[in-house]
């Protein structure tokens, strides 16, 4: 009897909780149009952002100075992702750094230990080459909403 009411419960609370789940596209105003991806996505409680790089809002051109200033720009982005989507640095829970070069995983890392100085998200770090708009850094985070 048991197994019945349970499986009667779930049947009942499936199309409810797979409400909750539903994807929801985060667009900054002002974004780019036209590309082949979001800014971010929330499913539920988790945000999902695309990866950034180092570039002012609304253009397409790199800040000057090499990686240790794309690494801050790229962050400060993802924080201002973070905000509108109602969440914030601190409720990052990983991160995936690629960088164009692994010679530079030191400069890179010298500005991101600034911007998550306590209890600092999980992390993976990748070289390779080909960045989006011939970038050294690019960095995509799941963080937590609220």
């Amino acid at each position: 009897m048991r197994t019945v009411v349970l499986v009667g419960t779930l049947l009942v609370a499936a199309p409810a909780m797979a409400a909750a789940q539903e994807k929801q596209v985060i667009r900054l105003p002002g974004s780019l149009e036209g590309l082949p991806f979001s800014t971010a996505v929330r499913v539920g409680n988790v945000i999902y952002l695309s990866g950034q790089v180092g570039v002012p809002s609304g253009s397409r051109e790199l800040v000057a100075g090499g990686v240790g200033p794309e690494t801050r720009q790229t962050l400060e982005n993802i924080r201002r992702v973070l905000e509108h989507a109602g969440s914030s640095l601190d409720r990052v829970v990983k991160c995936t750094v690629f960088l164009a070069d692994i010679a530079d995983y030191q400069a890179m890392n010298e500005v991101y230990r600034t911007f998550f100085p306590k209890d600092p998200p999980a992390r993976s770090t990748v070289a390779g080459s080909g960045l989006a708009l011939g970038a050294r850094v690019e960095i995509e985070c799941i963080a937590l909403a609220g």
